[in-house]
């Protein structure tokens, strides 16, 4: 089997329909330091907004940044949110089919966000009226996206899109281009589905949809799911399950019964907003790759991991992908310290979002061979100095060079190992040169911190100062040394 990178990198080459209920969400950004005098509720005080695609718009946004050919039929009211959306469709590179309907109010859902903080959410929409006479000229449409189509996602909010007569129109018209469908589905009825190759609600939907109620921590959790999708197969002949489990990852049953739970990739949940869009867009482009389902899912729940570490109705790139993926392979042994060891073109992608959050970005390096007191004292006191520490580490041919041919007496993956399990250290990066000079060179660190150094004898620190950044010369800790040590072992 193919590994998941190369899938990634066929992305390109997907062309992908998506067809569902779009909005304009909106992100109002503030502060709360008070409550209100006039009732018991709390003070917002603005400082930024932002527009973005939501809805079955999130899920072409995600589309349109993993690289994909995306194509969008949906409807909007003849309103400025409506022209906005239109706008934003054609900035991100979307071919539409757009519905623009006069007595139709575009929908918009407006968040207030205080810190990282969900306040309250206000909804401007109205149901979609059923227009009969509008059903030919769908059709039509329908035909030709359909059949150009690798693969086609149906995104439903319940907004009046998406009823018992479209949605059936949609699938037995990709059954009639022997095309794949995907549904993100809304509400307990499955009957619309029919027929369906994959429905992916989240486990609130399953059971709404099932009637019964699930506990993804007891232990016959995958038992209870099994029987109650079995029942779904049978009775709307879906070919696939994939129910998004929160915390707890994603499970994938299909009708022969297979079932495989992975669990979650997230590491830090600031905002859960169209996580779910950007799973229903992976699974769609991994399987328009030629991805099997099972393996699909893995990379929507890495794709997912990474929308809900973001403020806002993100957005996941195929470049964000492959570095989650690389960093996740890199630990098939349940050691998780290693996905802190990156590469340095990994760093440079983590570096750039963290100064997105105001991050300051610390550095320091060393060859590590026996790590000892110094050593960590050292690192705690840069740590201090910065909000992301990472950590240069000389690989085995560097310290060679530097050291001589006794050295290292520990191997790199060995010594950037017992690096990444420190807590104060938030990546591990293993160069080959004799300094780090290229890493301060792609990353410039804001700060660059060393100990037994001096200033002219130091060109790492000469160049994070030539830039406007800090070199820190640590106090070194007396009485610990690697050369020491090694003198201690020989007796």
């Amino acid at each position: 089997m193919p590994l998941l990178k190369t899938y990634i990198e066929k992305f390109k080459q997907v062309r992908i329909l998506v067809i569902g209920d779009i909005m304009l969400d909106r992100f109002i950004y503030g502060n709360v330091e008070r409550i209100s005098p006039e009732a018991p509720v709390p003070v917002f005080k603005y400082k930024s907004e932002k527009e973005m695609l939501g809805g079955a718009g999130n899920v072409v946004a995600n589309l349109a940044k993993m690289g994909c050919m995306v194509k969008f039929i949906g409807i909007i009211g003849r309103d400025e949110s409506g022209e906005k959306i239109a706008k934003q469709l054609k900035e991100i590179g979307a071919h539409v089919h757009l519905l623009k309907l006069k007595e139709y109010q575009t929908i918009v859902k407006t968040r207030l966000i205080a810190g990282n903080n969900h306040l309250t959410r206000v909804d401007q929409e109205e149901i979609l009226p059923v227009i009969e006479g509008l059903l030919p000229r769908y059709q039509r449409i329908l035909n030709q996206a359909v059949k150009n189509a690798d693969i086609v996602l149906v995104s439903d909010y319940n907004k009046g899109l998406l009823t018992s007569v479209t949605t059936p129109m949609i699938i037995q018209t990709c059954h009639n281009y022997h095309k794949k469908v995907i549904v993100d589905p809304k509400g307990a009825d499955y009957s619309k589905y029919i027929g369906a190759t994959l429905i992916k609600p989240n486990l609130k939907e399953f059971s709404q949809a099932t009637g019964c109620q699930y506990n993804p921590t007891s232990a016959d959790f995958q038992q209870q799911i099994q029987q109650k999708a079995k029942a779904l197969f049978q009775k709307y002949h879906i070919e696939h399950l994939i129910i998004t489990l929160s915390e707890y990852g994603m499970i994938h049953i299909d009708a022969a019964d297979d079932l495989l739970q992975i669990p979650t990739e997230a590491k830090e949940v600031y905002d859960v907003s169209g996580a779910g869009d950007t799973s229903l867009a992976t699974i769609g482009a991994a399987l328009g790759a030629g991805a099997p389902v099972k393996e699909a899912m893995k990379l929507a729940n890495l794709a997912a991991g990474i929308a809900v570490g973001k403020l806002g109705t993100a957005t996941v790139s195929a470049k964000e992908l492959e570095n989650a993926l690389s960093i996740h392979q890199s630990a098939p042994d349940g050691w998780q310290q290693k996905r802190k060891i990156i590469t340095l073109g990994q760093a440079e992608e983590m570096v750039k979002a963290a100064r997105e959050n105001h991050q300051i970005i610390g550095f320091t390096n060393g060859c590590f061979d026996c790590c000892h007191l110094g050593h960590l004292h050292s690192l705690m006191e840069a740590k201090k100095l910065c909000d992301v520490l990472i950590v240069g580490v000389n690989s085995d041919e560097s310290v060679r060079g530097n050291k001589g041919p006794l050295r290292p007496i520990q191997d790199e993956k060995t010594r950037a190992m017992l690096l990444a399990s420190l807590v104060f250290v938030d990546y591990v990066i293993v160069f080959d040169d004799k300094t780090p000079m290229e890493i301060v060179e792609k990353l410039k660190p804001d700060m660059i911190a060393k100990e037994g150094y001096a200033l002219e004898n130091w060109p790492e620190g000469q160049r994070v100062m030539a830039y406007g950044g800090k070199a820190i010369i640590l106090k070194r800790l007396e009485g610990y040394s690697t050369t020491n040590l090694i003198q201690k072992m020989k007796g």
